[in-house]
């Protein structure tokens, strides 16, 4: 481990959504530090600032991380690659004590949404779940701290021109993890996540809509619940916000809505839209998609760094 007061941190994954996260890093960070950048394409662009940065960088991939003199002194390791790509990538670091920040949908390790579950977790391997389940879950899970959740459906809307190969590749990954998070974290008996691809022009903003049915609750209580999370998010996702009042439509008993799986339930029907611009550190700011992934796996990379700078302060000082 560094012994300094920042540990450093290698990024594998030269593309939109690694890059970003890098300059986050440089400019952001308070215990992390750039320690390498990982790609596979020795053109990209990212590859290419970390280079102008005096960031040590491999266009061969993890077997060119393994190489660089540097790797004996990483700590943490974000991957911006694929699902798929990913399990090869975590077996690796593990063998190498690195701690492991998931951005693909793979889902190795516990899923984590910062304000969630991020000072309750303690994993190796950490999942950052998906764009759309960074957005849409905190709500999910705000109504569910009032009121017990039958169903959550969610619709991600984003720019096509956010979504690079890696984002289209793991669409079927997307929607699974998506789902699964939004029952383990945000609460839901059931849920669904959508996603949409936008080709509009110019570019949309990132757009969620967030429908959730629960039992009977008092919605002055959801709808302040819902407020202080957005709050929360906001601490490191300045650009996320409500795009209008919360909206609630009672379900009553003779009108019960069929939930696949569960059966006939009533209750508050409570739908949220929401917006997520981005902060446009290098992508534009319509891709709040890509950058409420890389400010949430940064949020956890510096919670996690100061839990060990924490430590090791305590045991030096022992």
């Amino acid at each position: 481990m560094a012994k300094g007061r920042k540990l450093k941190v290698a990024i594998i994954g030269s593309g939109n959504i690694g890059t970003d996260l890098m300059i986050k890093v440089v400019r952001n960070a308070q215990y992390l530090e750039m320690g390498a950048m990982v790609g596979v394409d020795s053109a990209s662009d990212g590859l290419a600032r970390a280079q102008h940065l005096g960031i040590p960088t491999t266009s061969e991939g993890i077997e060119g991380l393994l190489k660089l003199p540097v790797f004996s002194e990483i700590d943490v390791a974000f991957d911006a690659t694929s699902a798929a790509a990913h399990k090869k990538h975590d077996e690796i670091l593990r063998r190498h004590g690195v701690q492991v920040i998931d951005l693909t949908p793979a889902a190795i390790g516990p899923y984590v949404i910062p304000p969630i579950n991020l000072e309750a977790v303690d994993a190796c391997n950490i999942n950052m779940v998906t764009c759309g389940g960074q957005a849409t879950i905190p709500i999910v899970a705000a109504v569910s701290r009032v009121a017990k959740v039958y169903y959550a459906e969610i619709v991600a809307s984003i720019s096509s021109k956010s979504a690079g190969p890696g984002t289209r590749a793991n669409i079927d990954e997307f929607t699974e993890t998506t789902r699964l998070a939004i029952e383990k974290l945000g609460g839901a008996e059931r849920g669904k996540a959508i996603i949409v691809l936008n080709p509009a022009e110019p570019p949309l903003i990132m757009r969620d809509t967030v429908f959730v049915l629960s039992a009977p609750a008092d919605q002055a209580k959801v709808e302040a619940s819902i407020e202080a999370m957005v709050k929360l998010v906001q601490g490191y996702v300045p650009g996320y916000r409500l795009k209008q009042k919360v909206q609630f439509e009672a379900v009553p008993a003779n009108a019960a809505l069929n939930v696949p799986g569960i059966g006939p339930c009533h209750g508050l029907k409570t739908s949220v839209f929401l917006e997520v611009e981005g902060a446009a550190h290098y992508l534009p700011a319509y891709a709040g998609n890509l950058d409420i992934m890389t400010s949430a796996a940064l949020a956890c990379g510096e919670r996690i760094a100061r839990r060990r700078i924490e430590a090791n302060t305590a045991r030096n000082a022992a």
